[in-house]
């Protein structure tokens, strides 16, 4: 495995609306970043494949849909977790921007 530099304090950039916070340069597995998505919006319907997902919703409302579990609200102050294999979408449904962190693992 390949020596990582500790890094404890990242800025976060919000000048778009995905922003890598962890990938292949400075994290052995996890990757994470910072999606920003405007009202009516929405990121597209994707698989978690092999991976797991925690979404954290840091600001705005909106709702996710999981192919097991439907559609549900989800505002700021709230997580919601995808296992592997999960087919599911993020839409904005609030009048301001809806911005959340994601963190995703290979699920071993």
């Amino acid at each position: 495995m390949r020596e990582l530099k500790p890094q404890l304090i990242i800025p976060l950039n919000d000048s778009s609306n995905h922003f890598e916070i962890l990938g292949k340069a400075n994290a052995v597995k996890m990757r994470s970043g910072l999606v920003t998505l405007e009202p009516g919006h929405d990121v597209g319907s994707h698989s978690t494949k092999n991976f797991e997902e925690l979404l954290i919703i840091i600001e705005g409302e909106g709702e996710i849909e999981a192919e097991s579990a439907g559609r549900m609200k989800i505002a700021a102050g709230q997580f919601a977790y995808n296992p592997p294999n999960t087919q599911h979408n993020v839409y904005n449904t609030g009048s301001y921007p809806l911005r959340y962190i994601y963190v995703v693992s290979e699920a071993v």
